[in-house]
């Protein structure tokens, strides 16, 4: 959840605790309330499908249109963006249409201005459409270990979604989570509609919200 844009934690803490099972507390400074214990995996835990819902405001998608279908293509625009330190997170890539495709990406909202000149830059050298910017979506995320031995997941995400209007603009998937890029509009009103479908008042697993 901390990957996919949950701010209460850093992703490297994360990160840090399961390569040396160290066992994170997480505790309110206002409150005394018991808080979050958060450890390693255990046969239980395979039960909860779905354990929470991540929602990620600072996003951003960038498309190039019109790339040449070549060997070499990808890391052409991709390296500079890590040269620069741009941290690149959903990546599609269209299928090719006489010789050339579409590549949209998301990055953080706070690299846009580091990002656009040199996109800019690495399109004309590569002959591709321009480079075009939205910055008015946000990343919803569904999170859950139990989800790699539950078909159908993706699928009540997106039904869920697509009933109450929400468009989706990119789609993302592994093991653990689906991650959907959407209008910034749209993003609370996603959060909402995923925790009362996947039952997670019911189970004490809150959301998380960037």
């Amino acid at each position: 959840m901390a990957g996919a844009g949950a701010q209460v934690m850093q992703p490297r803490s994360i990160e840090v605790g399961k390569n040396f099972g160290v066992d994170i507390h997480v505790r309110s400074s206002f409150t005394d309330e018991e808080g979050t214990l958060i450890t390693a995996e255990v046969p239980q835990m395979e039960q909860v499908v779905v354990s929470g819902v991540a929602y990620d405001k600072n996003q951003a998608k960038i498309t190039i249109t019109n790339v040449q279908d070549r060997p070499g293509t990808a890391a052409k625009v991709f390296g500079p963006l890590a040269d620069a330190g741009v941290n690149v997170d959903m990546i599609i890539q269209s299928s090719a249409a006489d010789g050339t495709n579409d590549i949209s990406f998301t990055v953080a909202r706070s690299d846009v201005k580091k990002a656009m000149p040199l996109l800019e830059k690495i399109s004309s050298e590569l002959k591709a459409g321009r480079a075009t910017l939205d910055d008015k979506v946000a990343k919803v995320s569904i999170v859950g270990v139990g989800m790699r031995s539950h078909p159908g997941i993706a699928a009540k995400m997106f039904r869920t979604l697509a009933d109450n209007g929400i468009n989706l603009d990119m789609i993302s998937t592994s093991e653990i989570k689906v991650a959907c890029v959407v209008k910034d509009t749209d993003g609370e009103k996603a959060v909402r509609v995923l925790h009362k479908v996947f039952e997670l008042s019911k189970t004490g697993k809150a959301k998380a919200k960037a």
